[in-house]
């Protein structure tokens, strides 16, 4: 009876880990509203190629872990975040404003934080937006 109950419990606890699984995996993430004001922000450093090595420093230090070294939502730390990780190669990604992009990647929301108070310097918050449009 006591291996019976047991095996029963074991059962009863895989199956709701597995559910649990896969509702996570298979929930869509309901759309990233950009408020208006951002959507048509202009890039003031659109084509600043100076700055290519600066962006791609600060995206390693900022984004990478997540995101990946190419940007493909592969980063070692993608798989311990339940919602789904931006690619910056699609081109769902890459038909997105400017300014769209920024309010995502400095404001954020859910478990994507915003980097606002990490990358404070304006030049710097765009050159990262412009080394994304690279990926």
């Amino acid at each position: 009876m006591k291996k019976r109950l047991l095996f029963i419990s074991a059962l009863l606890i895989g199956s709701f880990a597995l559910l649990s699984m896969t509702f996570i995996s298979t929930t869509p993430q309901d759309p990233w509203e950009v408020p208006a004001k951002y959507e048509k922000m202009k890039n003031p450093y659109a084509g600043d190629a100076d700055g290519e090595n600066i962006g791609k420093r600060l995206y390693s230090k900022h984004c990478k872990s997540c995101h990946g070294s190419k940007g493909k939502g592969d980063g070692p730390k993608a798989e311990s975040v339940d919602t789904p990780i931006g690619d910056f190669t699609s081109e769902t990604f890459k038909a997105q404003s400017d300014g769209a992009l920024y309010y995502k990647t400095f404001i954020g929301r859910d478990d994507m934080p915003g980097f606002k108070k990490k990358v404070s310097d304006e030049n710097d918050q765009w050159l990262i937006i412009n080394y994304l449009r690279k990926l």
